[in-house]
């Protein structure tokens, strides 16, 4: 007779086999945004907008690296302080040094209803257009992303040349530290699987995604969809935007090294609280989702290595031949994401690690929504209602 333990390792190798047929072939990672395509002409007015709170450290050299943009048309650049206590604003101007094509704008208090970020901008989206009234494209980043001088050229290029409403890029994450090297390389695996980039690319399929970080919008299409009104209420903003924006128009999101992202998460506890912060969130605040996750997670992560260990010391050569199975698809299947981050081969057998702790930061999130301390960002705290990506 079969025992549970065994058709479990059985799942595990059937939801991989799965996983490599039927979901858009994420895990080859191939979505680039590669050349300069075709130059619109004429090039396009453009105005970037940075929502800030708290950000001194980073926001100058996020400043600087878009004011060094080699883009042909008219750009500028917005940067909304958000009630900053670290001189956000006086870094921001600092990092300029008396280009004029750079606005700082003080955020208006938050409303009910509104979640910060999609408030902040909201107030850029004001204070951009008074800038460049005829921004045919706005360039939503954050304060602690760098981009390389040719992004903006290409980004546009891509847009207009495919005529779509969203181009997005995920931003190259830091990844130095001991916790970095475990866990970024897996988090944007997973998150290629829960989005497939090939599938959110797809005008005919439904998934639909975006990275906050870098996320070139046409303006008229954003109108058209309801502007950032439409998802005032969203703790998931850009995954949010990318939904809202994909029933009305083509949207594409891609991986990159041109655009980094800043931000250290140099101890366990700093992505800890960042996951933890949205992951429940992500499950719409429901508990049959937070079940099924972590069942999910626990069958296709951490059942191959248990398989491993429990087939040697019972001298089960099944267990271990499919345990080994699974264990090797699951690092190939990460193999192209752990190669972006320059990871070496065997790190990718470190993916059920990472797996378990992404787990446990997701039963975390639910904890500190039981706790009342659920949504909570630099100060503010935000409830049921701001669930879900759109």
């Amino acid at each position: 007779m079969i025992d549970p333990f065994h058709i479990l390792v059985g799942v595990s190798i059937a939801a991989w086999l799965g996983l490599f047929f039927f979901r858009g072939g994420f895990w080859r990672a191939d979505q680039w945004l590669d050349g300069d395509g075709a130059p619109p002409q004429p090039w396009p007015p453009v105005v970037a907008v940075i929502p800030a709170r708290d950000e001194a450290p980073t926001v100058g050299r996020a400043v600087a690296s878009l004011l060094a943009q080699d883009y042909p048309g008219p750009f500028s650049v917005v940067v909304v302080d958000d009630a900053s206590r670290d001189g956000t604003a006086d870094a921001a101007r600092a990092a300029a040094a008396g280009d004029g094509r750079l606005v700082v704008a003080a955020a208006a208090p938050l409303p009910g209803g509104w979640v910060g970020k999609p408030w902040v901008m909201r107030q850029g989206l004001e204070a951009a257009f008074g800038a460049e009234p005829e921004a045919v494209y706005v360039l939503f980043t954050d304060a602690d992303i760098e981009h390389d001088p040719p992004l903006l050229r290409r980004l546009v290029a891509k847009a207009v040349g495919e005529d779509l409403d969203l181009v997005s890029l995920m931003a190259l994450l830091r990844c130095r530290s001991f916790w970095e090297r475990l866990l970024v390389p897996a988090f944007v695996f997973f998150f290629q699987k829960l989005y497939p980039f090939p599938l959110v690319n797809d005008p005919k399929r439904s998934p639909a995604a975006a990275a906050g970080g870098c996320m070139l919008v046409r303006r008229g299409a954003l109108d058209h969809a309801g502007g950032l009104e439409a998802i005032r209420d969203r703790l998931i903003d850009d995954c949010a935007l990318g939904a809202l924006l994909k029933v009305h128009g083509p949207i594409w999101l891609g991986l990159t090294r041109r655009v980094r992202s800043l931000r250290p998460y140099d101890r366990l506890a700093d992505l800890w609280s960042t996951v933890a912060r949205t992951a429940f969130a992500q499950l719409g605040h429901s508990w049959v989702f937070l079940m099924a996750t972590v069942l999910a997670m626990g069958v296709v992560y951490l059942i191959p290595p248990l398989a491993v260990v429990i087939g040697l010391v019972g001298r089960d050569p099944w267990l271990v031949t499919a345990g080994l199975a699974a264990w090797f698809m699951m690092a190939f299947a990460c193999r192209a994401t752990f190669v972006l981050y320059g990871r070496p081969a065997v790190s990718t057998l470190t993916l059920p690690l990472a797996a378990l702790l992404f787990t446990l930061m997701t039963i975390d999130s639910a904890r500190r929504h039981c706790l009342g301390r659920g949504g909570t960002w630099k100060g503010r705290r935000y409830g049921p209602a701001n669930a879900g990506d759109g």
